[in-house]
């Protein structure tokens, strides 16, 4: 097994910070709290703002391109050598979005931290409202581009030309077609098998669980996604724990798909 999820009394204290909280509902709650109190040293990346592009039009939280995510690394000063820590909440996605950006970017030392927020101030780390400043950095990143699936490849998989397993990390009524309130077609991707990233939840931690490692083969390639990039990383984060190796993301997700090809019920 790999390690990504570190308990809050097992971090080194002199590693970097990010706080990733955030709303799905209330969207500018995540930064209120932050401004209200963060872990010391935690710099803040926003859901909408840092860690996805609205004006793309790749689903609902489309990736950034590479040089606007170097230029988000950069500068907060990060650097490969950094052992990074990342809370959110706890049991969210949004701490897993950001680890997966930075693995997909090539950073090797950047941890989830579980029970987030309130995990580490029971650790004993301090709460500030100073934002702190860091020295920008100047990044030569390696990128893990085979971890990133788009669209056609999909279609590939669908067709039958390219084996892999599509595992929706969506709750299961919308996988089923019953409900969906927010694209514009119920379903979910033909062939896809489901997944409801929820069941990962154990309290405020992400756990890995008997019933995801038993639907998931280890044996072929696994692509996981959801509605827009943002809950299949709590899963691609769990297998990559459990040492999946060959598991990729169709980041764009379901909000993408249903623009240009059919959905099964």
């Amino acid at each position: 097994m790999t390690n990504i999820f570190v308990a809050a009394n097992r971090m080194e204290r002199t590693g970097r910070l990010i706080d990733t909280r955030f709303d799905m509902i209330n969207l500018d709650s995540g930064r209120k709290l932050y401004e209200e109190g963060h872990i010391e040293g935690a710099v803040y990346w926003d859901l909408n703002t840092d860690l996805s592009d609205l004006t793309k039009e790749e689903g609902r939280h489309p990736l950034p391109e590479k040089k606007k995510l170097q230029d988000l690394f950069e500068k907060h000063g990060l650097n490969y050598n950094d052992a990074i820590y990342i809370y959110d909440q706890g049991a969210a996605a949004f701490a897993t979005r950001a680890w997966w950006i930075l693995h997909y970017a090539g950073f090797k030392h950047a941890y989830v931290v579980n029970g987030g927020f309130e995990a580490l101030k029971e650790a004993g780390f301090p709460v500030t409202t100073e934002v702190p400043v860091f020295k920008e950095s100047k990044l030569d990143l390696q990128w893990n581009d085979d971890i990133l699936i788009k669209r056609q490849d999909i279609r590939h998989i669908i067709d039958g030309k390219r084996n892999g397993t599509l595992i929706d990390a969506r709750a299961p009524e919308r996988y089923r077609g019953e409900t969906e309130p927010f694209d514009k077609v119920a379903g979910h991707i033909p062939t896809a098998k489901n997944y409801d990233w929820e069941q990962l939840r154990n309290g405020s931690e992400l756990v890995i669980t008997s019933s995801l490692l038993e639907q998931i083969p280890k044996d072929e390639e696994v692509i996981v996604y959801c509605g827009s990039g943002v809950t299949a990383t709590p899963v691609y984060t769990v297998l990559k724990e459990a040492g999946y190796e060959n598991i990729k993301i169709y980041m764009a997700g379901y909000s993408d798909w249903v623009n240009h090809h059919s959905v099964e019920k």
